[in-house]
């Protein structure tokens, strides 16, 4: 099965506060015809959560109004079967050990591509 077809199934939020960030990968998914809901804090990804599931969460490691291994670490408790990813531009191997802890599938490393991010969905969804 093709990447996008299998994703056309799932429900993806970014958790991301850098407004470049959150647009660019939302016209990449919508041109995939992918579906892709955006939060720019913590707290709007967490009431976003409590409203529905998601099959995929992408977290940003520094959000103004909570750390990301902390907000992983919520997300875990109320949705443990997401796919929870890890993004920073801050990222070293305590980081990454931690989010692993904290139960994230993976860790990418900012700036993020589009083929590094198809790369880490294909993982994930055993493609």
């Amino acid at each position: 099965m093709d990447l996008f077809d299998a994703l056309k199934e799932k429900k993806i939020l970014l958790i991301d506060d850098d407004e470049w960030i959150r647009d660019s990968l939302k016209r990449f998914f919508a041109w995939e015809e992918c579906y892709l809901e955006t939060c720019d804090s913590a707290v709007e990804g967490l009431q976003v959560l409590h409203k529905q599931q998601f099959d995929i969460v992408f977290i940003d490691y520094r959000l103004p109004d909570m750390d990301g291994l902390d907000l992983l670490k919520r997300i875990q408790l109320s949705h443990p079967s997401a796919k929870k990813i890890l993004l920073t531009a801050y990222g070293n191997g305590k980081i990454a050990a931690k989010a692993r802890e904290a139960a994230a599938c993976w860790f990418i490393q900012k700036p993020i591509d589009t083929k590094n991010i198809e790369k880490v969905l294909r993982s994930i969804l055993n493609l």
